[in-house]
């Protein structure tokens, strides 16, 4: 259970996510015909902390342990190939 509000934002391509310094808690993602992949990096061009391949035609939940995944800058998706839309839950 999260100490913190939070805060869902769904993405169906690239870019910033305009959320500020968040924790990554949980994703969803739905993914196309091919088989599908996700990255996420700490602000637009910067390091990956998260870079994921799913299995084709199917709908994927991701609980991230812990505190979640800390992105001490803007949350960016940089790749998000056959993913036609992911939920990105932050705290």
């Amino acid at each position: 259970m999260y100490a913190a509000d939070v805060r869902a934002k769904r993405v169906t391509g690239t870019g910033a996510l305009s959320l500020g310094r968040a924790r990554l808690g949980a994703l969803i993602a739905t993914v196309g015909a091919g088989a599908g992949r996700l990255t996420l990096t700490d602000g637009v061009g910067g390091p990956v902390l998260v870079d994921m391949d799913f299995a084709a035609s199917d709908t994927h939940h991701i609980t991230l342990p812990g505190d979640g995944l800390l992105f001490a800058n803007d949350p960016a998706v940089s790749a998000a190939t056959n993913v036609t839309a992911a939920t990105l839950f932050f705290v």
